[in-house]
């Protein structure tokens, strides 16, 4: 199979199940942005320093990511093809990870500026992808309500990438620094 099958020199590209849409089509814009998060847990991943435990956990997370970005492509009621699904486990998953390393942190009292170290500061760039992708998700789910479960992800990704930057900043024992607001 060749990568390259000029289909999409028209400007369009081919969602699961046939139908072909402009490149900037809402779902496009949805499992692209998916998959820049996919590449952000695959930066934090390569760091030094990233327990094996944890570099587990974010391999499955993209393989969870991969999942939902399918089903952002996905625009058949009865298709072909089987596509994979997300779980309330998968959820849950998450849910666990995050008291886990909840537990080995010092309490939050207020939010925090992220940077301190390039692992930290990439761990909250990929919270931020993760957002948008959630946001977009939200629009598509106005004609699509398959996508509930991947909004419920995303919605809980973007916590645990808080919490795994917190846990990063006690890993390479970079300061946190608290947000003050000036009132």
């Amino acid at each position: 199979m060749k990568v390259y099958t000029k289909t999409g020199d028209d400007g369009t590209t081919a969602l699961i199940g046939g139908k072909r849409v402009p490149k900037y089509h809402l779902r496009i814009e949805a499992y692209g942005t998916i998959d820049e998060l996919i590449a952000h847990i695959g930066m934090i991943r390569d760091f030094k320093k990233i327990d094996k435990h944890t570099q587990e956990s974010l391999i499955e997370i993209q393989d969870r990511l991969m999942t939902c970005a399918a089903i952002m492509a996905t625009d058949c009621d009865n298709c072909d093809v089987k596509i994979p699904e997300m779980y309330s486990t998968d959820i849950v998953f998450l849910e666990k990870e995050m008291d886990k390393m909840d537990e080995q942190l010092p309490e939050l009292t207020s939010f925090v500026l992220p940077g301190g170290h390039p692992a930290v500061s990439e761990t909250h760039v990929a919270r931020c992808v993760c957002r948008r992708a959630e946001r977009l998700a939200l629009q598509v789910q106005e004609e699509f309500a398959g996508a509930r479960m991947v909004i419920k992800y995303l919605n809980r990704l973007s916590d645990y990438l808080f919490v795994l930057s917190r846990k990063l900043s006690k890993d390479y024992k970079a300061k946190e620094i608290p947000w003050s607001p000036r009132v």
